[in-house]
């Protein structure tokens, strides 16, 4: 190959690689928008069970097609508190397994073209160029969410088997070539193969684009063995942790121990089966070790090589994790509180989980403002400092929360969501706004209580039980408008208006018999203006509830109406008549004297 030739092959092998990498984030982001926040979900839920999460490990890794995004988004788990790092164990050696399957699909590159149509179909620089029409169709023609989901997918793996197809032909000429079967030989060192391996690893951050060179540089140059072929196999598993490193800056030392165990899983592997391979070469002389190696044969040394290590590894998963401690010995770091574990920005790697993870995060906020909402109205019936304290810090938290759940959703609104992922960002953009509030009204009736106890104020004995009721009917909104925003429960969130309507005439009358009590003297102005600040908040609090019932119903619907959703059930409908009627009686003043 002359200088030019050299150039060209260059660029081709690195715009082939560009399409690759390309094609391989367009699949795996169609594969996981399909997943949903089911991967999320299955992440915290199932990894009690030793089986149950190596296989969690080996399925999620085939549907990122990368063990660098998983153990990037357990770092992001750890790193905010949901996960403990004793649960990542075996959902990283099981990463290990899943990212051979990438593998074994690059290997169809090797079909035989000459031989009849139905196995030359079989090759995917054919049938993927189907899926590419089809996926086209599917992105351009369909209103589907998940049809065009599909489409992404195939589109990608067509993108992909391309980006290989052009690595391949760039890669052809080296099989006649003097100077490239010369520089083979210098691999022939188990520890640069290793090192090689490592680094072009490391520096695309693919194993999966590593490996798919090497089977590429095999089935086209025929000159690579088994024995220069098992240490860069071995390296390029090593040089798929450094993700997974550069992940772990920023984080606390328990999101670190991650890094640390994947990285730990790969090199024991690689020091042991190396070590065991060069020995036995030693001794008995593998005749495999001189037979040239194609992409078959590199996906079964790849695919031995990690459930080997997985087999050996696995029963001291605990061991792994000892490892990790004594690498990064824990010091006096303040835990995470469960109830305040927020986001970690390494979760918008994977969109889906990233989602998952705010809305649980709303839920999370959604009790702290129903708590910090009875705790101000505790207030009322006898001050307590400290009290009024804790609300105040519950306060800076929900704000917190708005902030950090907010920030990520609005982050993700430049990537592709799938619709349902769509509907629940629409969903918790809506009610941590709500949230946030509640927190603002538990702080305005902390104030009022504090003017009331400062000054010795005293309500009427009938202005007393009008404020009872109306508390009860408070406390029972506020306790089903988050029930539902935690259960998702659209029957029950078509109950919460009926009753802020209560709440709203609840508060007119109190109004009005309050004006009767100054006329005939029962009430002082100066109390009647903490009432009027009391029933203003109510009612406020009321309204946020109402919105997080609506916000529910709506996005549940992909309806964007608020006042046309209100209209709606308030005339005319039999539902909320009902419970109009029913929470009218039970939360009635009419027996109560106004005097």
């Amino acid at each position: 190959m002359n200088a030019k030739e050299i150039v060209l092959a260059v660029i081709t092998v690195i715009g082939g690689l560009a399409f690759f990498l390309y094609g391989m984030n367009v699949m795996s982001s169609g594969l996981e928008k399909m997943a949903g926040g089911k991967l999320e979900q299955a992440l915290k839920k199932l990894t009690s069970n030793t089986w149950l999460s190596l296989f969690l490990g080996t399925f999620i890794t085939i549907v990122l097609q990368s063990s660098s995004s998983l153990t990037v988004m357990l770092v992001g788990l750890v790193n905010c508190g949901v996960m403990e790092v004793s649960q990542t164990v075996v959902i990283i050696i099981g990463a290990n397994i899943g990212k051979t399957f990438t593998t074994w699909l690059l290997c169809l590159m090797g079909v035989d073209t000459a031989g009849p149509l139905w196995l030359s179909l079989l090759n995917p620089e054919y049938f993927s160029l189907i899926f590419a029409l089809v996926g086209a169709i599917l992105i351009m023609m369909s209103k589907n969410g998940r049809k065009k989901d599909i489409g992404s997918i195939l589109v990608g793996f067509a993108v992909l088997m391309y980006g290989m197809v052009l690595m391949g032909d760039a890669v052809a000429p080296l099989k006649d070539s003097a100077e490239f079967q010369q520089l083979l030989t210098k691999f022939e060192n188990p520890f640069l193969g290793v090192l090689v391996g490592t680094v072009v690893t490391g520096v695309i951050q693919s194993s999966a684009a590593s490996i798919g060179i090497l089977q590429r540089l095999a089935d086209s140059s025929g000159a690579i063995t088994f024995g220069m072929a098992i240490p860069i196999i071995m390296g390029q598993n090593i040089g798929t942790c450094v993700t997974a490193v550069i992940s772990s800056f920023g984080v606390n030392r328990n999101a670190k121990k991650v890094g640390v165990i994947h990285i730990a899983f790969n090199i024991i592997g690689t020091v042991i089966f190396l070590t065991l391979y060069e020995v036995l070469d030693m001794i008995v002389k593998f005749a495999f070790s001189e037979w040239i190696i194609n992409s078959v044969g590199i996906a079964i040394v790849h695919t031995v090589f990690n459930i080997a290590t997985t087999i050996l590894l696995l029963p001291f998963a605990k061991g792994l994790e000892k490892i990790a401690n004594k690498v990064l010995p824990d010091k006096n770091e303040e835990p995470v509180e469960e109830e305040h574990a927020l986001l970690d920005k390494r979760l918008l790697t994977t969109p889906s989980v990233a989602v998952a993870e705010c809305d649980e995060a709303s839920r999370r906020m959604a009790k702290l403002a129903k708590e910090t909402m009875l705790l101000s109205m505790s207030l009322l019936k006898e001050y307590d400092k400290k009290v009024a304290e804790k609300i105040s810090k519950n306060e800076d938290k929900l704000d917190d929360y708005e902030d950090r759940i907010g920030t990520t959703l609005v982050q993700l609104t430049s990537q592709a969501l799938s619709e349902h992922d769509s509907q629940v960002s629409s969903r918790v953009l809506r009610a941590i706004g709500d949230f946030e509030r509640l927190g603002d009204h538990a702080i305005n009736l902390a104030d009022i209580a504090k003017e009331i106890h400062d000054k010795k104020l005293h309500f009427s004995e009938s202005a007393t039980k009008e404020m009872e009721v109306l508390t009860d009917a408070i406390e029972d909104i506020l306790e089903r408008a988050y029930r539902v925003y935690k259960t998702i429960d659209e029957t029950a969130a078509t109950d919460i208006e009926p009753l802020e309507q209560v709440i709203d005439y609840l508060t007119r009358d109190i109004k009005a018999n309050h004006v009767r009590r100054l006329q005939n003297g029962t009430c002082t102005i100066e109390t009647g203006f903490a009432l009027a600040d009391i029933l203003n908040n109510f009612e406020r609090i009321s309204d946020h509830c109402s919105n997080i019932g609506v916000s529910v119903i709506e996005t549940s619907h992909s309806m964007f109406g608020t006042h046309d959703y209100l209209n709606k059930v308030k005339f005319g409908n039999k539902n909320f008549n009902d419970n109009f009627e029913k929470f009218s009686h039970q939360y009635s003043i009419a027996n109560i004297s106004s005097n």
